[in-house]
């Protein structure tokens, strides 16, 4: 059985959360796409964490966690990040790294930060860990792919090619330094060295995992409206945020993927440059940022504050629906419990005209949200366990939600705690 875990909105959603609970339950995860651009807090009974490019399931002995052949792999920052779960007490997990990982070099990120440095005011809001020089690099063909860094000889030629067509942009665009090939090559030795015992044959794994009945959880990064072909582009990340692409980053048949657990906040949130349509401001934002997620919402791997927005059911729905979520969880409820009123963006007015679908980003640029005004419940949900025990106003605002989405809300977390959950 393998379930999906991802996210409908901007990312931010909370998943991190579901994944880890969903991990309890399951065999084997694997993170199938993006790198180390953005991060999952987690919070369980070792302390607080922010995960980046290892799966949410290393805090269980009895998983292995995977590394898929779409994720963008940052070697170093994959071993820091392991070194940082050690020191906290948690036992050497169990990975694996897909031999058909790419690897993220040093100068993708350079790249990232030059071009946003070029593009000043222009720029798509990178978190500047080199993900879309390295995208555009893989798609280009000239990725280092983890299997040929044990082929010492045509790495070498390789490498010296990238250099030759790289350095004519650090020399004539970027005026920077240009790349060497034996600082690369030593670079290359070093990632070698580390990541030599983990590297696997990921899809033979898994199928045989699978026909051994194995329980598999692909756990996604961002959310539906940040993937390159569906989301609000040009701001957007560079691989697919999709359940769909889940498939194809980690090695398995798309007809294997059965449920699709689909993580939508009960209010928006978004770090970066892009259209986002019930954005909130001035001391409104600021009070919603400040009791939002736990520590505020600020993001996990850049500490930027986020942009805050009331629920957007157009954007959720349309998220959700391009996941083909089978189910929702609907995260951080609790956070909402001090105010008297709750706005939701229930449609988008473009051009006179109000529209219930989530439109193309040049359209979206001239979109206002049309709102319905719900009442608050005006108290402390968390640690509430039932759904029947939530204040009248709380359940309202789920089932409203819920309609509006089409999808079934399974899950509602009401607060950061591994077991702070209701199931319905």
């Amino acid at each position: 059985m393998v379930t999906a875990v991802v996210g409908a909105n901007w990312g931010d959603e909370g998943k991190g959360k579901i994944t880890d609970m969903l991990g309890e339950e399951s065999d084997i995860i694997v993170r199938f796409q993006g790198g180390s651009n953005a991060g999952h807090t987690i919070i369980n009974d070792y302390g607080k964490f922010a995960l980046h490019i290892l799966p949410s399931g290393v805090f269980y002995d009895h998983t292995t966690s995977i590394i898929g052949n779409g994720v963008a792999l940052n070697i170093p920052d994959l071993f820091k990040e392991i070194q940082g779960i050690l020191d906290k007490g948690v036992p050497m997990p169990k990975i694996k790294v897909s031999d058909r990982a790419q690897i993220v070099m040093p100068y993708h990120i350079l790249f990232d930060q030059y071009e946003e440095e070029r593009l000043g005011g222009k720029s798509f809001g990178s978190t500047k860990s080199g993900i879309a020089p390295f995208y555009s690099d893989k798609y280009a063909k000239i990725g280092i792919q983890v299997s040929e860094l044990f082929d010492e000889e045509s790495l070498r030629e390789k490498v010296e090619g990238i250099c030759e067509k790289k350095n004519v942009l650090m020399e004539h665009l970027y005026h920077k330094p240009a790349l060497s090939p034996d600082d690369l090559m030593e670079t290359l030795h070093e990632y070698r060295k580390m990541v030599e015992p983990y590297v696997c044959d990921v899809s033979a794994f898994l199928y045989k995992a699978r026909t051994e009945g194995k329980r598999i959880l692909l756990e996604g990064q961002l959310g539906s409206l940040k993937d390159p072909d569906h989301g609000i582009y040009p701001m957007v990340t560079s691989s697919s945020t999709l359940a769909g692409y889940g498939a194809i980053g980690a090695g398995i048949p798309p007809y294997e993927i059965k449920r699709i657990v689909t993580v939508v906040k009960a209010y928006s949130s978004a770090v970066g440059a892009g259209e986002f349509v019930s954005e909130i401001f001035g001391e409104e934002a600021d009070e919603l940022r400040r009791r939002g997620g736990d520590g505020g919402e600020y993001g996990a791997t850049t500490g930027r504050p986020r942009r805050m927005g009331w629920f957007d059911a157009v954007a959720s729905r349309y998220g959700c629906r391009i996941q083909g979520a089978t189910e929702v969880a609907l995260t951080v409820l609790d956070v909402l419990g001090y105010l008297d009123e709750l706005p939701i963006c229930v449609g988008y007015e473009i051009d006179g005209k109000v529209t219930k679908e989530f439109p193309t980003t040049n359209l979206l640029k001239k979109a206002k949200p049309v709102y319905e005004t719900l009442p608050g419940w005006k108290t402390d949900i968390r640690g509430i366990q039932e759904y029947d025990k939530l204040p009248a106003n709380c359940r309202q605002y789920i089932e409203f939600i819920e309609k509006e989405l089409q999808v079934p809300v399974s899950m509602v977390s009401n607060g950061p705690g591994r077991h702070e959950i209701i199931y319905r």
